[in-house]
């Protein structure tokens, strides 16, 4: 046997006498009637066990400090034998078996950090399966009919909920209807809903090819109840407010477009309702900061009244401060705030956003967030498959109260493992 191995051999005696001596320091520090009884040894050499010059056998608790003191002295010696193989001194010793110690506390510390972390995650993730409000679950629509069947419950329950005046954003796609009496739709072009288009044809193209049979298919889903009902007899030439009678059996509504102005694309779509004129919806498309709409905004929101559904679908504007100084109609920001912004005596106005769908790149990544009210955003980002070629899928990254930002993106997708490489590493990786 060479000399390396004896050494190396008489090291890991020692090592274990150390080992032995601290949980018999430890056994009579934690109970002080503990009785511990002296090590089995199959021979009296170091092989399979700790020296016999090692062993300290004790019967009572009176002798105890007296033991302890053996075993730290035992202990100081071995740790000077150590650290003379080792051509180090007791300090350095010393301070790396303390360094060691502190470097287990510290990673047995992290994983239960991130232990908890997990187990917070898998309970957030089933408490969004259930319930309503920000802790509700949205799915993510793979079809422009997922969409619109999204919106039309978004906007639903926010009539429900006494908003009248709504906004709703949606990621364009080109859509068509399949039959000229719109009693069904598809997505003919069969366009991915989460793919980015460029529309090239501006304006125009996208109102023609997704804002127009989107807002559409989006007015010929909902479903709702109105709160009042117009009636005028006979003996009065004013028109008195009755609660409507409830719907025995919804019938698709017949749709009204109306172009406003060609060039930009916007047009004004009504839902005339089979039970009456107080069901009907309209909804302004693809308006934007021009002076124009606000007005077109404000004649239409009093001819509905306060108790008819009025939607803005789409329009260009995304808070205030998109209406920048214009010497052409310098008083046009207060007129917005006025008309669209703030929510007059009625309840009437602010417009608020209860359906939205957008796509985005954070990281490279491409990126999906839904508001759909009244639930809180939930975000998502699309990882390729590894193992079928042009495939993806979406993963949920999580949610938010507020609009999502570029850097509260990022941080989610840093703790994912499935982005913890960007994506150019991760298909260099693949040629």
């Amino acid at each position: 046997m060479s000399s390396q191995q004896k050494q190396r051999r008489q090291m890991s005696s020692i090592g274990n006498s150390l080992f032995t001596m601290t949980a018999l320091l430890l056994a009579m520090s934690s109970n002080t009637h503990a009785f511990v009884g002296p090590a089995t040894m199959s021979n009296n050499n170091v092989r399979g066990g700790v020296p016999s010059s090692l062993v300290v056998s004790f019967s009572t608790t009176t002798d105890k400090d007296d033991n302890a003191q053996q075993l730290l002295d035992k202990a100081a010696q071995l740790r000077a034998e150590i650290a003379a193989m080792e051509g180090k001194t007791v300090d350095q010793v010393n301070e790396e078996a303390q360094q060691k110690k502190q470097d287990e506390q510290d990673r047995l510390k992290q994983q239960e950090q991130e232990n908890a972390v997990r187990m917070a995650e898998r309970q957030a993730e089933s408490s969004n399966t259930k319930g309503d409000q920000g802790r509700s679950f949205v799915q993510l629509p793979n079809t422009v009919d997922d969409m619109i069947r999204q919106a039309s419950r978004a906007v639903e329950r926010a009539y429900k909920d006494g908003k009248t005046r709504q906004t709703v954003r949606f990621h364009l796609v080109p859509f068509e209807e399949e039959d000229k009496e719109g009693l069904k739709y598809q997505n003919s072009n069969n366009y991915n809903v989460l793919e980015e288009n460029q529309w090239p044809g501006g304006a125009k193209q996208m109102y023609r090819e997704a804002g127009k049979p989107m807002t559409s298919a989006l007015l010929r889903e909902v479903r709702i109840t109105p709160k009042t009902t117009t009636t005028t007899s006979s003996s009065d030439c004013d028109g008195e407010e009755e609660p409507a009678a409830p719907q025995q059996q919804w019938t698709a509504p017949k749709i009204v477009q109306q172009d406003i102005w060609d060039f930009d694309g916007s047009a004004l779509h009504t839902a005339e309702a089979s039970a009456g004129a107080s069901g009907d919806i309209q909804a302004l498309v693809f308006a934007n900061t021009d002076v124009k709409y606000i007005r077109d905004i404000d004649e239409i929101s009093n001819a509905m009244g306060p108790d008819r559904l009025f939607l803005l679908v789409n329009p260009f504007w995304r808070n205030l401060d998109s209406w920048s100084l214009n010497l052409l109609a310098p008083n046009a920001k207060a007129k917005a705030q006025k008309v669209i912004f703030d929510v007059d005596d009625n309840g009437v106005g602010g417009y608020d956003e209860t359906y939205i769908n957008m796509i985005f790149q954070v990281r490279g990544e491409k990126c999906i967030a839904i508001k759909a009210y009244p639930y809180d955003w939930q975000i998502f980002a699309m990882r390729e498959d590894d193992y079928y070629p042009n495939s993806e899928y979406a993963i949920r990254l999580g949610s938010c109260k507020s609009e999502p930002t570029s850097s509260l993106v990022t941080a989610f997708l840093n703790e994912r493992p499935e982005f913890k490489e960007t994506k150019t590493m991760r298909q260099f990786k693949k040629l």
